[in-house]
């Protein structure tokens, strides 16, 4: 039985890893090259073949197929990669390039569908609801995204935005977004949208660990006003979701996913703006860390 191999193309690292396909958890090699995008498109497809000719060597062993995890996703029209922050990755044929270059099959994944599906199938999920059917990943960093995983499996779409929760319509404060549209969910509940809406109120700029840090302490009315509408906003942008595919469980993920908050105020502002008279939809702490996209991605070969 052929091993799991999974890349984790990142903005500033590529990582690879080789998992037994028998004991998904049993790591057989892990290793790591730089993106260096600003090197451009060949140059990225190069350092993914350097990266898969260093796991080769290490393992002894060579890929009938490889998983990847991608910013942005493949068109399933036009073939073609769209809405990476990796720009130059943008209207490229990247599955049938790589392809090529490597000489094998690849199956792609948007990155956050990688963190779901990593979560569902050997993290969280699996621990704690082994039973779940449906799982909604949530990425709330630096900008917010969202996958899908349903029966173990990655739901991409017909336009290959399952799950593409961060660019919902949320509110028009949210100030104009890098997608041409207003008031997406990103730009109110990403790390540098709430930042700057503190700085907008404040007049100062702070990160947003010190902005919360502010806010247990009750000093900052500023502070207050910054977490509280992360905490209402979040309420009802995921109720939105949670209407729609009405998952079993929810897995927070990403640096604003850390703020403890939003697994009690936020749930209750869920609870506030779903369609039911209760709330019985679990939500939980990633447990994969940084590993769960290239997990992710190697599952998507299993």
């Amino acid at each position: 039985m052929q091993n799991l191999w999974g890349i984790d193309l990142g903005g500033t690292k590529v990582e690879g890893v080789v998992l037994n396909a028998l004991r998904h958890d049993e790591v057989i090699s892990r290793l790591r090259v730089p993106t260096e995008s600003e090197k451009g498109y060949e140059h990225i497809l190069g350092q993914i073949v350097l990266l898969v000719d260093k796991l080769k060597a290490e393992t002894g062993q060579a890929p009938a197929k490889i998983g990847f995890g991608t910013p942005g996703t493949l068109d399933p029209i036009t073939k073609t990669l769209k809405n990476s922050n990796t720009t130059c990755l943008n209207g490229k044929p990247f599955k049938k390039d790589i392809e090529a270059k490597l000489g094998i099959p690849v199956v792609m994944a948007n990155d956050a569908n990688c963190f779901a599906l990593a979560e569902a199938r050997m993290g969280i999920v699996q621990r704690q609801m082994p039973g779940a059917q449906v799982v909604f990943g949530v990425i709330m960093g630096t900008g917010v995204g969202g996958g899908l995983v349903v029966n173990g499996a990655v739901i991409n779409g017909r336009q290959g935005i399952g799950g593409e929760w961060g660019h919902n319509f949320l509110d028009e404060s949210g100030g104009p977004c890098y997608c041409g549209k207003t008031g997406c969910v990103e730009t109110i509940l990403s790390g540098p949208s709430l930042q700057r809406f503190y700085q907008s109120q404040s007049g100062n700029a702070l990160k947003l660990p010190q902005i919360y840090r502010r806010y247990q302490e009750g000093t900052d009315p500023h502070a207050t006003a910054t977490i509280e509408r992360l905490v209402r906003f979040f309420g009802i942008g995921l109720s939105v979701v949670i209407n729609i595919v009405d998952p079993d469980a929810v897995v927070l993920g990403g640096g604003v996913g850390n703020i403890d908050l939003l697994y009690t105020l936020g749930v209750e502002e869920v609870k506030k703006n779903v369609f039911n008279n209760r709330l019985d939809t679990v939500f939980l702490k990633p447990m994969l860390g940084d590993s769960a996209g290239v997990f992710g991605a190697a599952m998507l070969v299993s």
